[in-house]
């Protein structure tokens, strides 16, 4: 055994503690963590070279090569003490992490004779380990094995051992899905940028054959981190020693951390283990025999392996120790927000009902604001402009109503101004540039949802007002339908005109509420989206709630149609004044047209008519007159039924069914609403997944871990 005067102090005994404590807590599974990582072949020499290192008599049969990663750490204690322990990887199942860290050796004195072989054959049955002859069992392992040697004596030491890498199968132990999980293993292992890669290799090979250095050379490229360990120089052929040399030296296939050379025992010398000391007769090799002999003595033998890696990994870990309690806090920052996203646990009826409460409670507020145009309470509305539905609703309003004034009519009326009000055509401008998809001369503005598409008037086309003489049409129409009114017209004839000149009212209506509808769809698709981030239950809750939207939906189209039928189909009436004045207006207007042909200029008196003027400029046949009453009578009343219609769609059918009424559709998803769900639409809406749990778990997990990390680090 290594005589005791002998030190493994490979690097600050504080920081190194800290270190493995983080290994503890599975810390190096989530955040890189320095390391010293001893990789090789299965017939370099690892396990000698691991020996030599740790003073541990491990195994070198091939049916106890290593099946798994070893985690070896000497530490000074008042008391002398061996733990053995189990580390289950992040990724165990909860009954596999239990069994496994409930098993430990806590009473050891040493590992002399069979111990540690006795150790190593339970801890493989532990964790599952067989040849590929045991049904159900696995031939590798990502457990890790902890060995922990205490004492007065000891100095800190700390080493990784991984299994080595081997590229023919053995029948009945090994097959070639273990040549890739082994692979696999030790390339997560190297590619640690923490990780001091101590590589192992035979001398007497080609090193360009061995693939430890390929797969160090593709994790270390610049070769910082990476110590190539030549073993067996005893077994260079005779003549072929020099090249070996060259490599120690630095005069070709140069890595940053250099080589160094070791002689391991010998099976001879291994079985006179209690007369040989091992240290003893490499130190005597290298001093003796020639070409070792001339060597730098501090790249020859574990001893002065031991100096090196001290060097290398107490400059490892003290200047990335600061890095790895920054990576600590970001991990765990990234953990928590992930976890916030699940939102709080639902297995119970209770809290899925309490998770959907926070939900509509706050899709209400949200809602509340966007109504209000509030739109500075949440910056959700900067976010998602689908979601300033007050502003959208105003706006669609704002071209309903100027489409019903220059598209409204059939036939544009006798010395009608088509002039747009001053303003309309930049409010369009801008809602158009935002929101809109336009499709001139289509009644339909918004895109469709696919899921209320059914609901929807299709987007047929309104062309503007025809240009034909209104006065011929009118004269056509009376033409065909009069009686023996005298000087007036027939009571059924208004309501027949009256309805062909507002043809297009019913277009440019049930776009405009289609429109508003799918705009409040939009609204609720898009606060759903924000309000809930969990796809499973946001489909959940919009499924819940779907056959009430459309049942609202349809109602506010219903109420436009009724609204269609009472103006379109029902009586002409008003009380309204604007009627009277409107009609005196226009036949005020007539006549002043009439006579302005016979106008004089008279000085000090201005424009006159004589009164015979009058009286001939008045006369016509009753025809005439009745046409032009007509005429006059249809538009007056025609501009006060458009504002009256205009206003009460966009009253009734649009803002009280579908924005701000009580029953608008945005008021269905309530506490109220999520009250009243049974437990079974409660788990079937926000029961969590299993793919959720397995998530929810492994960050709890992972923050406990982590959690612990943090306060290691303290």
């Amino acid at each position: 055994m290594m005589d005791t005067k002998r030190k493994k102090n490979l690097a600050d005994p504080v920081l190194l503690e800290t270190i493995d404590k983080l290994f503890e807590y599975n810390i190096g599974e989530y955040v890189d963590l320095p390391q010293l990582l001893v990789v090789g072949d299965q017939s370099s020499g690892k396990s000698s070279v691991l020996a030599g290192l740790t003073d541990l008599p491990f195994p070198r049969d091939s049916g106890l090569c290593t099946r798994f990663a070893t985690q070896i750490t000497f530490r000074r204690s008042p008391s002398s003490k061996i733990a053995v322990s189990i580390i289950p990887p992040a990724n165990a199942t909860q009954d596999h992490s239990d069994k496994l860290r409930a098993w430990k050796k806590d009473n050891l004195t040493s590992f002399k004779g069979q111990i540690l072989v006795d150790v190593l054959r339970e801890v493989s049955g532990l964790m599952g380990i067989g040849d590929t002859s045991d049904s159900g069992k696995r031939t590798f392992s990502d457990d890790v094995l902890k060995i922990e040697i205490c004492g007065p004596e000891q100095e800190h030491l700390s080493v990784v051992d991984v299994p080595g890498i081997f590229k023919k199968t053995t029948k009945g132990v090994t097959t070639s899905a273990d040549i890739e999980l082994v692979q696999s293993m030790v390339g997560n292992y190297m590619r640690n940028p923490r990780s001091a890669i101590l590589a192992v290799i035979p001398a007497n090979v080609d090193i360009a054959t061995q693939e430890i250095l390929e797969m160090a050379d593709m994790h270390d490229s610049k070769g910082v981190r990476t110590l190539g360990v030549l073993t067996k120089p005893d077994l260079v052929d005779k003549g072929a020693e020099q090249s070996v040399v060259d490599l120690v030296e630095g005069k070709r296939d140069k890595l940053g951390l250099g080589w160094s050379v070791v002689r391991n025992p010998g099976q001879q010398q291994i079985k006179e283990e209690a007369t040989v000391d091992r240290y003893e007769s490499e130190k005597l090799f290298f001093t003796t025999a020639e070409p070792w002999n001339k060597l730098d003595k501090d790249r020859v033998g574990v001893e002065a392996l031991q100096r090196r890696l001290k060097e290398i990994l107490t400059e490892m870990v003290r200047r990335e120790f600061p890095n790895v309690k920054a990576d600590i806090n970001k991990r765990l920052s990234a953990c928590q927000g992930s976890l916030n996203k699940l939102g709080p646990s639902r297995e119970t009826t209770e809290q899925q009902q309490k998770y959907l409460l926070d939900l509509a409670s706050r899709f209400q507020r949200l809602t509340s604001w966007a109504l209000e145009a509030r739109y500075g309470s949440d910056d959700v509305f900067e976010a998602r402009p689908a979601l300033r539905l007050a502003t959208d609703i105003v706006n669609r309003n704002a071209v309903f109503s100027d489409d019903v004034r220059q598209r409204g009519h059939t036939i544009n009326f006798s010395g009608e101004s088509d002039e747009e009000p001053e303003g309309a055509a930049s409010i369009i401008a801008v809602w158009q540039d935002k929101l809109i998809v336009k499709k001139a001369p289509s009644v339909r503005y918004i895109e469709n949802g696919p899921d209320i598409e059914e609901l929807m008037h299709e987007g047929k086309k309104v062309v503007p007002p025809a240009e034909t003489d209104i006065l011929a049409w009118l004269r056509n129409v009376y033409d065909s339908c009069r009686g023996f009114e005298l000087g007036s017209f027939d009571a059924s004839l208004l309501p027949m005109v009256w309805k062909k000149q507002s043809a297009h009212w019913d277009n440019l209506a049930l776009g405009y509420i289609s429109d508003v509808v799918a705009l409040v769809h939009d609204f609720i698709v898009n606060l759903l989206h924000e309000v809930c981030e969990d796809d499973h239950i946001r489909i959940g809750v919009y499924n819940a709630i779907t056959d009430q939207l459309n049942e609202r939906y349809k109602k506010a189209i219903d109420h436009a149609k009724f609204i269609l039928h009472v103006e379109r189909s029902g009586t002409p009436l008003t009380t309204n004044h604007y009627f009277a004045d409107n009609l005196e207006k226009s036949r005020t207007q007539r006549m002043r047209d009439s006579l302005k042909a016979q106008t004089i200029e008279m000085s000090g008196y201005g424009a006159m008519v004589k009164v015979d003027s009058m009286i001939q400029g008045s006369t016509g046949s009753n025809t005439e007159h009745t046409i032009q009453d007509l005429h006059d009578i249809l538009r007056s009343y025609y501009k006060v039924a458009r504002k009256r219609f205009v206003d009460v769609l966009c009253m009734q059918a649009a803002d009280y069914h579908l924005v701000t009424g009580p029953d608008a559709p945005a008021r269905v998803f309530t506490p109220a609403f999520v009250s009243g769900l049974t437990a079974e639409q409660l788990e079937q809406i926000a029961g969590e997944e299993m793919v959720s749990k397995k998530k929810r778990e492994g960050l709890m997990r992972e923050i406990g871990n982590l959690h612990n990390g943090k306060s290691i680090l303290k």
